[in-house]
């Protein structure tokens, strides 16, 4: 066993997760890798029983079964064609408006958010949907790509987000609760979102222009049904999933399986449920559901040996010493959240850094509840910073050759889009009821 200093080992630590993750290797691996090699030279064998201990109380943790039942129920509904007939809907209402196209794609990009949950499906569902649609009819490239990107990020933080059901059992804090206040965090962000585009397009016709009339001439009638018929079965999963949560009829996780379980026949009512769709669906599910816990046992490991080698109070004392007091501490976190976004997935973010600052929210003097949202929204930027970036990334792979878009337009379309989450950062500091105030009224 080696004598460290717990300065010197949390220097050692930090930098060796992050020359393997800028070497390219898979997060899991330095991570893991770190915490067995570290925990043996300062523990010998007996870091093996600690690092057991750790992972098996992750696994093994009830709330977390939620994670694989709200996989599959975006998964279903992805195939289920719903978020197809809703833009299809909303294209008639709103493409009449300069940037009415993109405004329904951050409509659509919402509500995929409340069911579908998984960025990857979204973006790609808005990428092969919307964006085809607005840039053969002469929107600005980067505006259109920005916007699909930034709308098919809002899945991570509109529950049912598998973010906060990892978030919360790390935090202690109630997933229903950060359900809940996810809510009306992530509706802003919606709604700013729409702002910015109607106001680039006001100042800058060209960028979002109106559709033709003559495109959208269908009878009232009709484009009313439609709408009613796209957004009812989004209301009644959004009322299996968390109208359950909110009314206290069920937790989360049985939540997650009501969801689960009315996704599926949506895909069976709208004749989109075939053998091999559930079969993929389920492949899928494993597949993601595995990786979070792979990535999150590997990072549960890891900050058991940091936390014992006394390496979590070095790191406390360094941010409590921060001048400003509790706001200099408050945006020191956020920062180094926001740069760990640019080079290391949320998951890994969330597993490493969440059980370290966690103790310092109550001695700071912030609402957990507020803080965690706080942070949630903070890791929005993280897929939209290159070169990580996994956002930009699953645009790229979708986009079809023949619309001419590059990597480039994809970049300089999400930097507004990122600016404006740090917008919403600010306005959430400024006005912390926005977060509070629904979580207040659920029913215990």
């Amino acid at each position: 066993m080696i004598d460290i200093s717990p300065e010197l080992l949390t220097i050692i630590m930090l930098g060796s997760i992050f020359l393997g993750v800028i070497t390219g290797f898979p997060l899991a691996i330095p991570i893991g890798g770190v915490a067995v090699i570290i925990g043996y030279l300062l523990y010998g064998t007996t870091s093996l029983d600690l690092i057991y201990s750790r992972i098996f109380g992750l696994v093994t943790n009830y709330t977390l079964l939620a994670v694989p039942l709200f996989i599959f129920m975006g998964g279903m509904l992805e195939r289920s064609g719903i978020a197809e007939k809703m833009y299809d809907a909303l294209y008639l209402w709103l493409g009449g408006l300069r940037g009415g196209l993109a405004i329904v794609t951050v409509m659509i990009g919402t509500v995929l958010a409340a069911t579908v949950g998984i960025i990857a499906a979204s973006i790609t569902m808005l990428g092969l949907v919307a964006l085809p649609a607005m840039v053969k009819r002469g929107y600005n490239k980067s505006l259109a790509s920005g916007t699909v990107v930034a709308a098919g990020c809002l899945g991570i933080l509109i529950p049912p987000s598998i973010m906060l059901i990892v978030y919360g059992p790390m935090a202690m804090i109630s997933v229903g609760k950060l359900f809940m206040a996810a809510f009306p965090a992530g509706f802003m962000l919606s709604g700013l979102y729409i702002t910015y585009i109607a106001i680039r397009c006001i100042v800058k016709p060209s960028d979002g222009p109106a559709i033709p009339h003559e495109e959208r001439t269908v009878p009232l009638l009709k484009k009313t049904t439609m709408l009613l018929s796209s957004i009812a079965p989004t209301a009644i999963l959004i009322l299996a999933v968390l109208g359950v949560i909110f009314f206290g009829i069920a937790a989360p996780t049985e939540a997650a399986a009501s969801g689960a379980v009315v996704a599926t026949l949506l895909a069976l009512a709208y004749r989109r449920l075939t053998f091999k769709i559930f079969t993929g669906t389920a492949l899928e599910t494993l597949r993601l559901t595995g990786m979070i816990l792979l990535i999150g046992s590997c990072a549960f490991a890891f900050v058991g040996i940091f936390l014992s080698a006394g390496c979590g109070k070095v790191v406390e004392e360094l941010i409590l010493s921060v001048p400003g007091g509790k706001w200099g501490a408050f945006g020191i976190i956020m920062f180094i959240i926001f740069m760990l976004g640019f080079f290391i997935d949320w998951i890994g973010i969330l597993f490493i850094i969440i059980p370290i600052i966690s103790p310092l929210v109550e001695p700071l003097g912030f609402h957990p509840l507020w803080f965690a949202m706080m942070v949630c929204v903070n890791l929005q930027t993280s897929f939209m910073t290159p070169p990580f970036a996994p956002g930009i990334f699953f645009l790229r792979g979708t986009v079809s050759p023949d619309l001419g878009l590059s990597m480039a337009d994809i970049i300089r379309g999400v930097i507004p889009f990122i600016l404006l989450v740090l917008v919403g950062v600010v306005l959430l500091v400024v006005f912390p009821e926005i977060i509070l105030w629904l979580p207040d009224k659920m029913i215990k």
